[in-house]
């Protein structure tokens, strides 16, 4: 696993040992990070957020794109002290922070986010939970984006949100959202 584009490109990251984290492949973030670059046209500036951050590959990519902040959202142990250790690894400290809290009910957020990348455990219904409390928490700004990756034959109820783009990448299933 390794940052795709940006400043850090083909720097490798550290991922817990284990099933409990299921970092998004390369492939898929590529094809995820294209389909965001179409829309965005570039990172530079951003709030992102980054929810069952993992390695926060998806965070990391998009600080190494341009980026201002990321905070990262994770409750497994392992998963944090890899994702420590990428945030460190990379010299993003001062551009990130992270929450070791629940990603499905994070609270109200500080300041909204321009970009939140959802990567949740498959088939929970945890991304569904998710979107929900983002909407509720002040976590969106004013046309910002949301992706959600679930696999492939699973179906996303994105109660509030228009689904901009869905695309199947491997076992994955990306999903591009807007606020309503």
């Amino acid at each position: 696993m390794r940052i795709i584009a940006g400043a850090w490109r083909g720097r490798p990251l550290v991922a817990p040992v284990g099933a409990e984290t299921r970092p998004t492949a390369d492939r898929a973030r590529e094809t995820l990070f294209s389909m965001l670059t179409s829309r965005l046209g570039t990172f530079e500036g951003l709030r992102v957020a980054d929810l069952f951050a993992g390695t926060g590959a998806l965070g990391l990519e998009a600080l190494s794109r341009g980026a201002a902040h990321a905070t990262f959202i994770e409750t497994d142990r392992a998963a944090l002290a890899a994702l420590k250790a990428n945030i460190a690894k990379l010299g993003a400290a001062e551009r990130t922070d992270v929450l070791a809290r629940s990603a499905d009910a994070p609270g109200t957020a500080i300041a909204p986010y321009d970009l939140v990348l959802l990567d949740p455990p498959y088939g929970k219904g945890l991304g569904e939970r998710a979107l929900a409390a983002l909407r509720q928490g002040g976590w969106l700004a004013p046309g910002a984006w949301v992706s959600v990756e679930t696999r492939r034959d699973e179906t996303l109820a994105a109660e509030g949100f228009m689904i901009d783009a869905v695309r199947d990448v491997g076992k994955a299933r990306l999903h591009l959202l807007r606020l309503a």
